[in-house]
């Protein structure tokens, strides 16, 4: 069982930047692959970034390559997304998700962050 919060969010405007956190409880955080999704007000939720077990892979979408950079500290159970060069489209709740074998199932998830981005 993993439990995962999110902290991080608020509101900033266009070029800024924010840090996310996700701090997990469970003994085994490092077996899990770990993801960040969003998700904007009448939008399906998308997947932003990913992370390898020991932090050695990740993914990113490609709305995100090259201002996102997804990080983990294993020892202190939390991932890291840090958000450059925000933009307002940018703007959505972020969730931080868990998975055991797959970067497309994902077992645990957060209860969100807001990001709002002002133009």
């Amino acid at each position: 069982q993993v439990q995962l919060v999110e902290s991080g969010g608020g509101s900033v405007q266009a070029g800024g930047s924010l840090r996310l956190s996700c701090a997990a409880s469970g003994r085994t955080f490092s077996n899990y692959l770990v993801g960040w999704f969003r998700q904007a007000p009448g939008k399906e939720r998308d997947f932003v970034a990913g992370i390898s077990y020991s932090g050695g892979m990740t993914r990113y979408a490609d709305s995100v390559a090259g201002r996102f950079i997804i990080s983990r500290d294993n020892g202190m159970k939390k991932v890291y997304l840090q958000m450059n060069s925000l933009k307002p489209e940018d703007t959505a709740v972020y969730y931080c998700a868990a998975g055991r074998d797959s970067w497309r199932v994902y077992d645990y998830w957060g209860q969100g962050t807001q990001v709002t981005v002002s133009s």
